[in-house]
């Protein structure tokens, strides 16, 4: 069989080395490079952290978390999965209830979520200030962590071509081909054609535009996360971290990714990205009061990406309904979630099986 795979983030990098092992044909298709869309870009946290989505998107990611650890070994205890844990806290006379209530509500799940004290918080981070956090509850994920996506995906291409994959970067696909309701190819900006048995549509924000056919279209609801990195920084931090005023995780060589919510509603995808502009200066302003030693410190660069989520805000996986041969692989949780799409993707395109863990998120549901 052979098989396009057009996007090399972390879910069609996945994919495609599911796909190579199970003996396909693969050529992985990217319009830049390999991670660098949005899984570059992408704060990268491993979990099921909110207790009210719905049972099946829980045990979705839940099954994928599991994965982990055998992929790692699989790939020779590789660096790019950190399974840290995570940290959250609220103020308590503001957002604490919500803390509170999604707890109780992962707790109910069988989700190891806990409440700990402020000294083993200190314990666990030393670098916060323990004044910021006073006597807010903090609540504790052991099952939770980090990934580096662009090595992740970039070890995942490989091992696929060890398997006989191609891969092709700064290939960007303008159209699918097609022939008596089926898929049979694709088509790039530079006009050649790629014929293939079976496309798997893994280009996230930009799965839309590999074809102008509307009908082979899902709707994307795209939401804007804008980060900063800090130069590297003896800072302590080992896990991410929600703290009422920013998010953090490590990000390699010393390196801290910084976020918060309200800092993506400051800015748009045309802002042009400095580390000197206002919403990182005030970034990199929250940081210092959560980790004293940070006080002062510049940004080093900052990011704005769009994340790729489908209009309803759940997984589109599966065959698009009226083109055999045309599959979809769309989601805003693709770091959690890429080990066990990979599997249960390749499972299907090869086997023609449908799996059942898959029957929620059906690209069926968009189409009448």
């Amino acid at each position: 069989m052979k098989v396009v795979v057009i996007g090399a983030g972390v879910v069609g990098s996945a994919i495609a080395f599911r796909l190579a092992e199970a003996g396909a044909s693969v050529t992985v298709l990217d319009g830049g490079r390999v991670g660098g869309g949005t899984s570059g870009t992408s704060f990268a946290w491993t979990n099921s952290h909110h207790g009210n989505v719905p049972p099946e998107y829980h045990a979705l990611l839940m099954a994928s978390l599991a994965l982990f650890p055998e992929v790692k070994r699989q790939f020779n205890d590789a660096a790019w999965f950190h399974p840290s844990g995570c940290i959250e806290w609220r103020q308590r006379h503001k957002t604490w209830g919500e803390l509170e209530e999604n707890v109780r509500q992962l707790q109910e799940r069988g989700y190891r979520a806990e409440w700990i004290s402020r000294e083993r918080l200190l314990e666990l981070e030393p670098g916060i200030d323990p004044e910021q956090v006073g006597d807010s509850p903090i609540a504790w994920f052991p099952d939770e962590g980090w990934l580096d996506p662009v090595a992740y995906a970039d070890d995942m291409i490989r091992a696929a071509q060890g398997r006989g994959a191609a891969l092709r970067t700064g290939a960007r696909v303008v159209a699918i081909e097609t022939q008596n309701g089926r898929a049979t190819g694709v088509r790039l900006a530079d006009g050649e054609r790629l014929a293939c048995d079976t496309v798997v549509n893994c280009a996230g924000r930009w799965a839309r535009e590999v074809t102008d056919e509307p009908g082979l279209q899902i709707p994307l609801a795209p939401t804007v996360g804008f980060m900063v990195l800090t130069p590297p920084v003896a800072s302590g931090v080992r896990r991410p971290i929600h703290s009422p005023e920013v998010h953090m995780r490590p990000d390699g060589a010393g390196r801290l990714m910084v976020r918060a919510n309200d800092m993506d509603e400051a800015v748009t995808l045309e802002t042009r990205m400095s580390p000197s502009i206002g919403p990182a200066e005030e970034l990199m302003r929250r940081l210092g009061i959560v980790i004293p030693a940070l006080r002062g410190v510049a940004a080093e660069a900052a990011r704005v990406t769009a994340r790729p989520i489908p209009e309803d805000g759940f997984p589109a996986v599966g065959q698009v309904p009226r083109l055999d041969g045309y599959y979809l692989a769309v989601t805003h949780s693709g770091v959690t979630l890429s080990p066990l799409l990979g599997k249960l993707v390749a499972d299907e395109v090869m086997n023609g099986t449908q799996r059942p863990e898959l029957a929620r998120f059906r690209p069926t549901r968009f189409f009448n």
